[in-house]
């Protein structure tokens, strides 16, 4: 995948539980995992904008490219 997601390392810098980052977001714990996992095909902007918000990151912060 050359999209990579690094939201979990991100929550553990800042002692993040999923449980209070899906409540906040407004999904639940298994969609948060999912897309921790990256798992997912997609996430919509105002999905992505609330974690930043929660967690004080820029988008960057936790979606990277990885290159070949």
């Amino acid at each position: 995948m050359p999209i990579r997601v690094r939201l979990a390392v991100v929550m553990a810098e800042r002692n993040v539980k999923s449980k209070d980052l899906a409540e906040f977001v407004g999904i639940t714990e298994s969609n948060l995992s999912l897309l921790k996992q990256g798992k997912v095909k997609g996430v919509r902007f105002e999905t992505l904008e609330k974690i930043c918000d929660f967690l004080d990151c820029e988008p960057g912060d936790i979606l990277g490219r990885e290159r070949p």
